[in-house]
Formats: structure tokens, C-alpha cells, sequence
């Protein structure tokens, strides 16, 4: 098992729910937070409420680090319209997120590492940057060189997920357009996020 399978199902754990839906994961088992006092049920803190969006949030898109979290958050602030709907908006442009929500890869976390090792082309073009930002109209595809491996042909086959309507993909050609940044309302999330109080965690 690698680190960072091992570091996805202890998010599960900490945050107390199946967040990527995965029939595999051991919260499914076990819904309480590891370690010795795991089981002790609190009551959180409008804090430690928004806390928690904000780690589940965080979690979701392969653990993002604290401060490109906050950049993220400092861009849709600025943006016009609702902060929260910016926030989801600005994340699912990413293009690790993209490539797991195109079915090119099983998990979030295999999507970052995938773009990282270059097997991924936008608009004919290498992209290694899993934080891209994708635009309206891109052309997402899986390199020639990169289309029979194992973990990709099993991913493109998979009945698990479904491709969201905010981009059109032709798994066959193994390639998709991103149409339209989407709304929370348009995310399939398997979990409830509530973006609203990221922003009011930041926004203290």
C-alpha cells in the first residue's frame, strides 16, 4: 500500500466519513476517528465545525496544502458572485480534479500523481502541474503511450463514478472537454460539503 493510499483512508478516518464513496475504505467498517479516544463523541465548536468543512474540503482534492488552499480562497473572494460557489468552482478546475472526474484514474490522488508523471496532454500539449488550472473549451487526453496501463483501463471501465454533465469525454479516445466551471449544486460529491463555512472560517 503506498503513502498516499495510506494517507487517504486516514482522512477517512479523521473526518469520520467515506469521502471519496469507496467501497474499500475502513470507515465503512470502523466510523470513528482512529487512536485510543477515537470513539468519544463531542460536540464541536462553531469552530471546529468550520474547521472541519474546511479539512473535508481540503481532503477531498488529494489534501491541498494550507497555503494554496488560502490562495485558492484569496482568488474567490476576489472573483464576483458567491464566494463559496467561486471556491468549488476554482477546485474542480484543477487538473487533477478533472482527470479523476473524466475517469482517466480511479482516485484523486492517482490523478495527481498520473499528471505528474506526465501522461497527460491540454490542447496537444503536456501538462506535469496537477494544480493547472483548466479552462472553458480545453481538450483534457490520456498520451498515446499511456492508454494501456492497467490502472487507467480499469478506471475507464468502472461503473463506480459517473462523469459529471460540466464536461464531455469520449472514454473510448480516452480524451474530454472541460465546458464550464460548475456550481456546488453540479459536484458529485459522495459526502455533504458546505463550502459556506470554509468561507466563514477564513473570513474570521
Amino acid at each position: 500500500m503506498t503513502k498516499r493510499i495510506r494517507s487517504k483512508y486516514k482522512i477517512n478516518r479523521r473526518l469520520g466519513e467515506n469521502m471519496w464513496g469507496r467501497p474499500k475504505s475502513p470507515i465503512n467498517k470502523r466510523d470513528y476517528r482512529p487512536g485510543q479516544h477515537g470513539q468519544r463523541r463531542r460536540k464541536p465548536s462553531d469552530f471546529g465545525t468550520q474547521l472541519n468543512a474546511k479539512q473535508k474540503l481540503k481532503g477531498y482534492y488529494g489534501n491541498i496544502g494550507e497555503k494554496q488552499f488560502r490562495r485558492y480562497y484569496g482568488e474567490a473572494a476576489r472573483r464576483k458572485g458567491d464566494t463559496s460557489e467561486n471556491l468549488i468552482g476554482i477546485l474542480e478546475q484543477r487538473l487533477d480534479a478533472v482527470v479523476y472526474r473524466m475517469k482517466f484514474v480511479p482516485t484523486v490522488f492517482s490523478a495527481r500523481q498520473f499528471v505528474n508523471h506526465g501522461h497527460i496532454k491540454v490542447n496537444g500539449k503536456k501538462v506535469n502541474i496537477p494544480s493547472y488550472k483548466v479552462k472553458e473549451g480545453d481538450v483534457i487526453e490520456v498520451r498515446d503511450k499511456s492508454r494501456e496501463i492497467p490502472m487507467v483501463l480499469e478506471a475507464v471501465q468502472s461503473s463506480e463514478r459517473d462523469i459529471p454533465d460540466y464536461m464531455d469525454v469520449d472514454l473510448k479516445k480516452m480524451k474530454g472537454t472541460f465546458t464550464r466551471p460548475p456550481k456546488l449544486a453540479d459536484v458529485p460529491y459522495p459526502v455533504q460539503m458546505e463550502p459556506n463555512l470554509v468561507i466563514e472560517f477564513y473570513s474570521r
